[in-house]
């Protein structure tokens, strides 16, 4: 295991000091310059100065470019995810018909939109009626697809009805987006698809400023309806570049990095073990993974796309790449998620099995380029990988190494985000990394994205599957399914069927993590990885 360790490090050293290289070269700004755009150089004893990776971008909720860290302080729902399940938010509570089919909602009374406009039944009508003219858009959710009418019934009452039952319907309606509620005083010509007017909310901060690419300021909504949070002003900084953020937590220009994508392994680490700052870890919330392409003249075949999984060596990335922050995945989603506790045999590390896999699969290996080939073609499959992603590149440039010991070429390319996305949902890949979409998400929206192209690349990556539409039905019919014990079964199918045709290598069941300032108290975790819950945040 040292070995491996010393090996990986190696892999993170060199990449770390490219990049240190490439921001001399670009003349990123140094501490002392971004102070200049230090937004106040006043000390607010109330203020928490966050950070992100890219600007707020378009907040409408009833859209998906926003970013979901501000968008959950403007914004609420009829509900809400909490550890404890689904709980009362702008209702009060509801009420389910014994078909699945009816909700009929309890409008809490008082509760008026940041622009002083009144939130009622009737308010919720507009929302819905303006996310379903979206209907393109949101098509892929099954709520949006099975909705067949809503209204509101009385000025607190709102009903909505499905064609058939839901049994997510209600997660549906507590994260982020689309279902949260803007003003109706800010919609353009009726709707929000094109645009709103005002970015007006419910919540417990309004946006004060909006800096692009610079910083924006979120101050305490002084109409709002409940307990209002400890900070008063929260200011939320744009950082591209880890080694900026990182510094400027060092200097005292921002207060907390949170997040997987903003914190890796070696970051949390320093943090945790350094006086004057403290270090947060959740609890294991989806799992990273790789998606092959079952369309892919190689990987069509089963019995490679099982020795690939047989080669990967889990435990050697939890703990060279990772540390042991993240456990080994050794199968598609944690036996800890609903309905997934799936009598399964787990991927187990054997390279002995992969060389007998492929064997069996027809691919002979040549000594003397020690790789395998068959037909005359060598076993080559390319790996895509996103190239803004530091752990990517590792885990990519690692198990390169790593199959050349199976006799398989593993060709690895990075992509800059967007272009990465675009291969991805259109299907134009071999292998690449995929992650499922974590609690409150999974299994239902992980699973119900593969039934739906361009959403992800599961879809694309399913269509060699010999039972694929079968695979989907019945994704469906867990869906719609009252029955508990009937809704397990069909779970049972469907995670036994991917498992068994290994379209999907899980790496690794990732977990959320924050360092921050040692004066920023009770630093949690939503169930939701893409939620920041710095309105529960206090500061010394």
């Amino acid at each position: 295991m040292m070995l491996t360790r010393k090996k990986v490090s190696w892999f993170i050293m060199s990449m770390l000091i490219v990049m240190l290289m490439a921001s001399c070269t670009r003349g990123e700004e140094s501490p002392s310059n971004l102070e200049e755009n230090n937004p106040t150089s006043e000390e607010v004893s109330e203020e928490l100065v966050f950070v992100n990776f890219r600007d707020i971008r378009d907040l409408n909720p009833h859209l998906y470019s926003g970013e979901l860290f501000a968008q959950n302080l403007l914004f609420e729902g009829l509900v809400m995810v909490t550890e404890d399940g689904i709980q009362p938010w702008l209702a009060k509570d509801w009420d389910i018909s014994e078909d699945g089919r009816k909700y009929t909602f309890h409008i809490r009374q008082g509760i008026t939109f940041s622009d002083g406009h009144p939130f009622d039944a009737s308010v919720v009508e507009d929302n819905f009626r303006a996310i379903y003219d979206n209907y393109d858009r949101h098509g892929w959710l099954e709520s949006i697809r099975l909705l067949e009418s809503y209204s509101a019934t009385d000025k607190y009452t709102f009903e909505m009805e499905l064609k058939e039952p839901y049994y997510p319907l209600l997660i549906e309606l507590a994260v982020t987006r689309p279902f949260r509620f803007i003003s109706p005083e800010a919609f353009i010509d009726g709707t929000t698809k094109n645009g709103v007017s005002e970015l007006i909310g419910t919540g417990k901060y309004v946006l004060a400023e909006n800096h692009i690419d610079e910083y924006a300021v979120f101050e305490v909504n002084p109409n709002y309806w409940a307990e209002k949070p400890e900070i008063s002003r929260i200011v939320a900084k744009v950082m591209p570049d880890n080694q900026s953020r990182t510094l400027a937590l060092e200097s005292g220009e921002i207060d907390i990095i949170y997040g997987t994508n903003m914190v890796d392994a070696d970051t949390y680490i320093k943090y945790s073990e350094m006086d004057g700052f403290g270090a947060s870890l959740s609890d294991p919330l989806a799992t990273r993974m790789l998606i092959m392409n079952s369309t892919d003249p190689i990987l069509s075949d089963v019995k490679v796309r099982q020795a690939f999984n047989a080669a990967v060596n889990r435990e050697e990335i939890s703990e060279g790449i990772f540390y042991g922050l993240e456990a080994p995945a050794d199968r598609l989603l944690a036996s800890t998620v609903p309905y997934c506790d799936v009598g399964l045999d787990g991927y187990i590390y054997s390279l002995e099995k992969a060389n007998s896999l492929l064997e069996e699969a027809g691919w002979q290996m040549n000594e003397a380029e020690n790789v395998r080939e068959k037909d005359g073609e060598p076993l080559e499959i390319q790996l895509h990988y996103n190239a803004d992603s530091v752990t990517e590149r590792t885990i990519s440039e690692y198990l390169q190494d790593e199959m050349r010991k199976i006799g398989m070429d593993l060709k690895i390319t990075g992509e800059e985000e967007q272009a990465y996305r675009d291969r991805m949902k259109s299907g134009n890949f071999g292998i690449t990394f995929n992650i499922s979409w974590g609690t409150p998400y999974d299994p239902h929206s992980f699973l119900g994205g593969m039934r739906m192209p361009a959403v992800y690349g599961d879809y694309a990556a399913q269509q060699g599957l010999e039972k694929v539409d079968e695979l989907h039905d019945t994704i469906l019919k867990a869906f719609t399914s009252i029955d508990e014990i009937q809704r397990q079964t069909y779970y049972d199918e469907i995670l036994t069927y991917l498992h068994e045709e290994a379209v999907y290598a899980p790496l690794t069941f990732e977990r959320n993590r924050a360092v921050y300032n040692e004066k920023v108290n009770n630093v949690t975790f939503n169930p939701s990885q893409f939620e920041v819950p710095l309105d529960r945040m206090y500061l010394d």
